[in-house]
């Protein structure tokens, strides 16, 4: 009995420490001339675009590292302080960091930057998943073309902030912005190389929305658009009938979701005389390590469409089960 009310108090302390940090939030800049910018984000991806538009001009704080599922995060104290420190802070937006929305929005409403990177998408951009009843699928960076709305979103922002640099980080923005549209190209040529009848991507959760809309591959996730929404037997049995009846040769879990839901697919596959094999690990809501290829954005995305190409095009064949 006293476990759940030590864990209760000290989700309300923490909480109580958010609200202080609405009251303390300078409206205006605090970081001495020439010190670097104090940059808070949340999923590595923001971080990673802060990174490469900032320079050496910024110290970026991410909150969420490798593996960890932003849906699910909670805050830690650490975070708390974090946040009261930043000079400006970055997040993905549309309910990404669902239990942290209203704390960004408190943050933002007190005077110190606190930039949604989605902010400036068109809505008519934006998918709608039925599940998510009216709202919109936070997982826009599947579609390199609208991350480069977020990147200029963050560009704007952190020249409006820092004015002294703004010629630099147009610089870095317009450099960064070169190579996202190097990796566009590179997404659309590598998903053309799927036999047509495989391209169909089925992860642990549907994640990857955006990308099956740009770049013209069916998509299925076994759980919705948020990992708080949880499979059911029903969803691994309509999961699999597709994947036995369409044949599909690979199926693949991401590595900030638990693989035991779609290592149950597969083995109802089995079941029904289909041997699917589970492709290498994909990156959706976390990046890599840090110090890796799949640390970063281009990096992470270069990683899961070679992993997709290979597994449904031949790379790693799936054959009926003896």
């Amino acid at each position: 009995m006293t476990k759940p009310i030590r864990i209760v108090c000290g989700s309300l302390a923490l909480l109580l420490a958010f609200l202080s940090i609405v009251t303390l939030a300078p409206a205006t800049r605090t970081a001495a001339q020439g010190d670097p910018i104090r940059v808070v984000t949340t999923v590595g991806m923001i971080g990673d675009a802060v990174r490469n538009i900032g320079g050496d001009r910024v110290e970026v704080i991410n909150l969420m590292g490798p593996g960890v599922d932003p849906h699910l995060y909670k805050p830690t104290a650490g975070d708390v302080s974090d946040l009261e420190s930043a000079d400006i802070i970055f997040y993905g937006g549309l309910e990404l960091e669902g239990r942290m929305v209203d704390t960004f929005e408190m943050i933002a409403r007190s005077g110190k930057p606190t930039v949604a990177v989605t902010m400036e998408i068109p809505v008519e951009y934006l998918r709608q998943p039925p599940e998510f009843k009216g709202r919109y699928d936070p997982h826009i960076w599947f579609d390199v073309t609208l991350w480069m709305w977020a990147v200029n979103t963050i560009s704007k922002n952190l020249q409006a902030y820092s004015p002294e640099d703004a010629a630099m980080f147009q610089a870095n923005t317009d450099a960064y912005q070169a190579q996202l549209q190097q990796l566009d190209r590179y997404v659309r040529e590598q998903i053309a190389r799927i036999p047509e009848q495989n391209r169909i991507l089925v992860t642990a959760h549907d994640a990857f929305g955006y990308f099956g809309q740009q770049y013209g591959i069916e998509v299925h996730g076994l759980q919705g658009t948020s990992t708080a929404t949880e499979a059911s037997a029903s969803d691994v049995q309509t999961l699999t009938e597709l994947i036995v009846s369409r044949q599909v040769p690979a199926i693949f879990v991401e590595s900030s979701v638990p693989p035991a839901t779609i290592e149950a697919v597969r083995e109802a596959c089995r079941a029904q005389g289909w041997e699917v094999v589970i492709g290498e690990p994909l990156f959706s809501d976390a990046m890599g390590e840090e110090g890796t290829p799949e640390g970063t954005y281009i990096g992470m995305v270069t990683h899961n469409v070679d992993a997709i190409v290979s597994a449904l095009s031949g790379g790693s064949a799936a054959t009926p089960a003896a």
